[in-house]
């Protein structure tokens, strides 16, 4: 039983979810787990969501209502007449979030947004298998809940894969059409609904084809395959054809944003290819990443990550900077939920680069001042050149400022800020 999964800009309208008719049309499989992510940008509606329940906004029932319409708006271009049976359950989908927000208790962050934000990849696939059954496709409606069970951290939920791997060998139907969740699950002690982490949607693929043993797993996005570039940021990309699962995991290390990090090591440990495919056109080449060549064609690769934060540090008596002065920043950082991207030492000083996931770099700031002198350079972009060319290099510096810069065999990264 192989695996495909579509993301939210596959389906983010009718007509989307009529193409995953035509990939199941040309692809001619008869055998699949769908996973399926919320439409559009409907996480980011449900997080507005949750950002008004837990401030006690009035704008709380008209940003519910808001999502509430994008979704009959669809399934009314898809279904026609409100008398379909698709309708009764979006409606009641709604009647459970409202409940919940009407009788929860817990102001607790991570717990609550779990609870609200799942309710995008329940709409989705109600949606998705009501038009593939209206299309004579014998879909079945799945809760990935029942299958994927994780531990209670809220938002980054950590699989459990002795529970999760019994669940799908013992309860999952084995043949037909199943359309699933991405993204979400369940904790084994309470059954409260958990997230993977935002982009899990991949990794919920990867976990099915895991268990299932899959012969591939095919992700659907909204690009030719594994681009060398985001085209959001570069004029010229190319289609990687082929990338080892190495230098696919040090693609997603450095931030390359096709491919979840989590969701490649499954898929290693079973030597289960993934293909990344655009859909809108099922036939094309797309990507393979498995077995084989580190990538192909050879060239340069580009990522990167901007909003960043560059953080210089050096001891307050100008001593060296020894390990326990490292050992106390990195505990800061941890303590303030920051993700680092880049550290770079030397005798007096030593630089990180950080992303600000949670706004609390004047909390972050505060502490090190107590122990360090710090500069502090906010809105930085991180570069990383993998397989790079000096002239490749001389042109992402153009107009700007090298803040810091690190080389390794490989991959060339460098922090950089636009010249005033």
């Amino acid at each position: 039983m192989n695996v495909y999964k579509f993301g939210g800009a596959s389906i983010k309208d009718a007509a989307g979810v009529r193409n995953i008719q035509s990939v199941l049309e040309l692809t001619k499989q008869k055998s699949l787990v769908i996973v399926v992510s919320a439409m559009g940008k409907t996480t980011n509606a449900l997080e507005d969501v949750v950002a008004a329940y837990l401030d006690s906004s009035p704008e709380l029932d008209a940003r519910i209502t808001s999502v509430y319409q994008n979704h009959w708006t669809i399934a009314q271009e898809l279904f026609g007449q409100t008398s379909h049976p698709v309708f009764n359950e979006i409606t009641l989908l709604f009647r459970q979030l409202r409940a919940f927000v009407d009788g929860n208790t817990s102001r607790q962050h991570a717990f609550v947004y779990d609870q609200i934000v799942s309710y995008g990849e329940l709409l989705s696939t109600t949606i998705v298998v009501h038009y593939l059954q209206d299309q004579g496709t014998q879909a079945q409606w799945v809760d990935v809940r029942q299958y994927i069970k994780t531990d209670a951290t809220f938002r980054e939920a950590q699989v459990d894969w002795e529970a999760t791997q019994a669940a799908i060998s013992q309860q999952l139907p084995q043949s037909g059409f199943l359309v699933t969740q991405g993204f979400i699950g369940s904790e084994v002690g309470h059954n409260f609904t958990t997230t993977l982490g935002r982009e899990g949607s991949d990794y919920t693929a990867a976990i099915f084809g895991f268990c299932l043993n899959a012969q591939e797993v095919t992700i659907w996005k909204d690009v030719p395959g594994v681009l060398n570039a985001d085209p959001r940021h570069f004029k010229q990309t190319k289609l990687l054809n082929q990338i080892s699962y190495r230098e696919a995991i040090e693609l997603a290390f450095y931030g390359a944003s096709v491919i979840h990090p989590k969701t490649l090591q499954p898929l290693q440990r079973k030597e289960i290819p993934l293909f990344v495919k655009p859909f809108n056109n099922p036939l094309g080449e797309g990507t393979r990443v498995g077995k084989g060549p580190d990538l192909s064609p050879e060239i340069p690769c580009y990522i990167l990550k901007d909003q960043l934060v560059l953080l210089e540090l050096s001891a307050l008596d100008f001593n060296f900077m020894m390990e326990d002065h490292i050992g106390e920043v990195f505990k800061t950082l941890h303590r303030s939920q920051m993700k680092v991207e880049l550290i770079q030492n030397s005798a007096i000083s030593f630089s990180v680069c950080i992303q600000d996931k949670y706004h609390r770099i004047d909390e972050l700031l505060g502490q090190l001042r107590q122990h360090f002198r710090v500069e502090y350079h906010p809105k930085v972009t991180l570069y990383t050149l993998r397989y790079g060319t000096t002239q490749g290099a001389l042109e992402l510096t153009k107009g700007k400022t090298v803040l810091l810069r690190q080389e390794s065999n490989q991959t060339l990264q460098l922090v950089l800020k636009a010249q005033k």
